[in-house]
Order: structure tokens, then sequence, then C-alpha cells
């Protein structure tokens, strides 16, 4: 009878399987999971209600942005297996039952030594069911072994996710700065194109009339023209290139992308002189010690001696030691329950083979994680006086395009005063201002990479800003942190400054920025 169930139930489970099929998602359940993912996303984020200062905007992509929460919750789960890896060190402790059955009795007989005749008895040793509990302590001297190592390992990779978290740190607060300055301009200079486009196309449709009448030579109406449409087509380039900026930096705030964002009037000043006085070297030690790229490869290596320690651990004996409360239902025993305890040394005797090869696989993998940490060292190095004389390039560009758009302002109004005064024609006035627009993009896009160099250069080094825990602040409060986070050059001005400052000293896990 045992036998015909076990096959129907075989036959039922084999006929469940291939009757699995792809089923593609429905559209009411992708219209539900987007609206819960779109409500998850604005979950808590504050709506913005005034002009948008660059210090919030900073604040809110800190706290709102997308990518940074992921960031930070890979952090979370490498703590969340940290956790979970200090159990591998535990002795196993496990809880068994059973229940065996059989379709017919367990009967044995019994042979003579001497003269080999068997018994002409049989004997019932056994119950056709019953059940079987057992409670069981195991401890394995090489598990444990591997178990401490892995939680090594581990710990070393929570400290790898907090540096690739500080690490998009400073990027997406590089992004921003970029972008707000972009949307800055933006703001600034809309209301301008778009007079100047509508000046422009009156003075291209009073030309074109012009010339349909003959009222003057077509050579020079067509030079007329082109020179405007050059101006319209600068301008309009110009639209086109801050349109999008609203968007992007929505996106990176983690804003309702349709919602136009106010931009604070920006003041708008060259990076402190103070970076100026810094030392090269004092940056170079601020590198090596705090730069989040060669941190996470200091903590790679670690990551490879512990692997090492693991392979030379699986060549040891190993010893494993047991102990178990165990009952048995069936009748015939005599003693229906009984504890047990083993124990057990083994050893794979190839480990003797294959051992030579294994370490030299391990110490291949220090070696690569070794070579890899000074490249990115001398890396991190280039990548400090690369980010320093970038920053230094684009003050000298600021101050020019300052100086430029100084003069072409000055100009503007003479034309302007000129214009009104019937003296000049429009295209003068279209071509002036298109240069005075020019001179105001540029000069934002000189200031806007003086913000990218300068958070670069602070990236490189490992400044992080001196903030308290993001999930526990409150919006406001963290705006208030970062418009006090000080000046970071004067503070690595000062050798004592750089040995005490505490976002130099602290371990990456540590760092005021944490989640």
């Amino acid at each position: 009878m045992f036998t015909p169930v076990a096959l129907a139930a075989a036959l039922l489970t084999l006929s469940a399987c291939s009757t699995i099929a792809p089923t593609p998602l429905a559209a009411n359940e992708l219209v539900t999971s987007t609206l819960a993912d779109q409500n998850a996303m604005r979950q808590e984020v504050q709506a913005i209600t005034g002009p948008l200062s660059l210090d919030e905007a900073l604040a809110r992509a800190l706290k709102y942005n997308l990518d940074r929460r992921a960031k930070m919750m890979e952090e979370s789960l490498a703590l969340n297996q940290l956790d979970v890896s200090h159990y591998d060190m535990l002795p196993k402790l496990m809880a068994q039952a059973g229940y065996a059955s059989r379709n017919n009795d367990k009967i044995s007989r019994s042979r003579d030594e001497l003269t080999g005749a068997s018994s002409t008895s049989r004997f019932l040793s056994q119950d056709r069911d019953h059940n079987l509990f057992e409670l069981g302590f195991t401890w394995n001297l090489l598990d444990y072994g591997l178990g401490y190592y892995g939680a090594h390992q581990q710990a070393n990779r929570v400290l790898i996710a907090s540096e690739k978290r500080r690490k998009a740190m400073h990027i997406l607060m590089q992004d921003v700065r970029t972008v707000y300055w972009r949307a800055a301009s933006a703001q600034k200079l809309r209301a301008e194109v778009e007079a100047t486009i509508a000046v422009a196309e009156d003075a291209l449709t009073d030309s074109r009339k012009a010339e349909a009448e003959r009222l003057r030579s077509p050579l020079e109406a067509l030079r007329y023209q082109r020179q405007l449409l050059e101006n319209l087509r600068l301008l309009e380039a110009i639209d086109q290139e801050l349109s999008s900026a609203q968007i992007e930096l929505a996106s990176l705030i983690n804003a309702p992308l349709g919602q136009a964002i106010q931009i604070a009037e920006p003041d708008l000043k060259n990076a402190d002189a103070a970076v100026l006085q810094v030392p090269v070297q004092v940056m170079e030690e601020a590198a090596l010690a705090q730069n989040a790229d060669l941190r996470e490869q200091h903590y790679n290596t670690r990551v490879a001696r512990e692997e090492t320690r693991k392979t030379l651990a699986r060549l040891f004996p190993n010893v494993s030691f047991s102990y178990g409360l165990k009952y048995d239902s069936d009748n015939y025993l005599v003693n229906r329950d009984w504890n047990e305890a083993g124990l057990q040394i083994s050893f794979n005797l190839f480990n003797v083979l294959t051992g030579p090869t294994q370490l030299k696989l391990a110490e291949a993998g220090v070696k690569l994680a070794d070579q890899r940490r000074m490249a990115t060292q001398l890396a991190v190095l280039t990548q400090v006086h690369v980010a320093r004389l970038q920053l230094l390039n684009a003050r000298k560009q600021f101050d020019r395009a300052d100086s430029i758009y100084s003069a072409d302002i000055k100009i503007s109004e003479i034309v302007r005063n000129r214009a009104t005064a019937q003296a000049q024609s429009k295209l003068d006035s279209v071509s002036n201002a298109t240069s005075a627009i020019l001179s105001l993009l540029r000069r934002y896009q000189a200031l806007a990479q003086v913000q990218a160099a300068e958070h670069r250069l602070l990236a490189n080094i490992g400044l992080d800003p001196h903030i308290g825990s993001i999930s526990e602040l409150t919006l406001a409060q963290l705006t208030a942190q970062i418009v006090g986070s000080g000046t970071p050059w004067r503070e690595l001005m000062s050798v004592d400054t750089l040995k005490v400052t505490p976002a130099l000293t602290k371990p990456a896990g540590t760092v005021q920025s944490k989640p």
C-alpha cells in the first residue's frame, strides 16, 4: 500500500512542476505598484515653500535623494549581515522529530557461529510504525574558526559600505552645486532672453519688410538679417541649455518634477582665498588619511588577509563534539530514551596535496589587494594635485568672467540709452544685449566650475561636512548645520587642527554624516 501512495505523490509533484509557466505582470498590478512607489518616494519629504537656497538644496539632497537612501540601506544591510555572522561561531542546537513506517515487519533470523546452521526461529525486532525525537548539540572547531574570520571580513565590509556612502555623498553634493547654479542662471536669464528674442524677432520682421519694399539694398538687408539670426541662434541655444536645469535639480532633491522651483537670489562670490594658503603636503596627508577610495582599499586588503587565514584554517584537522537526547517509540526497544555523546576528528588527506596551492591563491589575493591599494594611493595623490590646479584655474576664470560681465553691462547700458534716444539700431541693441546675456551666463558657469572644483578637491581630500545623523535631524536643523560647517581650508592650515579634526581622525564607520 505504501508504494502506490508514494508513487502517486511523486507523479502529482512532477505534474505540478511541469505546469509552472511565466506570468507577466497585469496592467492593474503595474499601476498599483507604480502608485505605491510614488507614494514611498515622497514619504516624509517636506514641500518647498519658499525660495530655495544652496544650503537647503544640499540638505534636501542629503536627506531625500533616492540614490543616497539606497547607499544608506546598503550600509544598514551590511551591518545586519555582520550581526548575523556572529551567530556562525555558535554551536548548533538541533531539534528533530520524525515518523517511520514500513509495509511489512522487520524480521531477522540467526545463524550458529560454529556449525553455520540457520535457526528456524524468526525474530520481529521493530514496530512497523514508530516516532523518533532528538535534541542534539553539535560544536565544530572548523566552523567556529571559519565563522570567526568570516565575522572579521563582514566587519570590514561594513566599513567598505560606509566609505562607498561617503563617496556617494560627495558626488551628490558636487552634482547639486553644479545643477543649482545652472538653475539660478536659468531663472536670472529667462526674462532677459525672452525679451531680447522678442526684440530680435521684431527687428527681423522689420528688416524683411524693408527688403520687400526695396527700402534698403538686398545685400545690406541680408547681412543685417544674418546677424539677427545668429543672435537668435545664440539666445535659443542658451534657453535650451538652461531649460533642463529645474528638472535635474528636482530629481536630485527628490522634489516633484513638474513643480517650479524658485531659486533664492544667490551671492556670486569666488572660492575662499584660504585655499591658496594650504600647503600641498597638508592636502596630501589629509587625503592619505581620509580619502574614501583609499580607505576602501585598506579594508579590502584586510578582507583578503582574513581569507588567507580562512584558507589556512581549512587545512588543519577538524574536531567536532556532539551530544544529544533521543527518544524512539518503538515497543521492541528496551530503552526507548537515551543520551548519546560523540567526539570526532577528521582530516582531508587531499589537503596535503592541495594545501600549498590554496595558500598560494590566497596570498596572490593579498598581493593583488596591496597592488590595488598602492595604485589607488597614487591615483588619489594625482587627483589632489589635479583638483587643486583645476580650482585655481576656475577661480581665475571666474574673476575674468566677472570682469567681462561688468564691461558688457556698461556697454549694454550705453547702447540701451542710445536706442532710447533713437541713435542706435535694433541690431546693435540685440547684439549688445546678447553679449551681456552670454557674459552673465559664462559668469554663472564659471562660478559653477569653481563650486564643482572646490568640492571635487574636498572629496579627494576626504573632508566631510560637520553634520550629525541625517535620519535624526530635521530639514531645518540639517540646513543650519550645513550653513555652520565652517571653512575647511582654514582648518587645514593648522597642523594641530589637522590632528584633532573629527572628520579626519574618526574611522569611516563613525563619520559625522552617518545615516
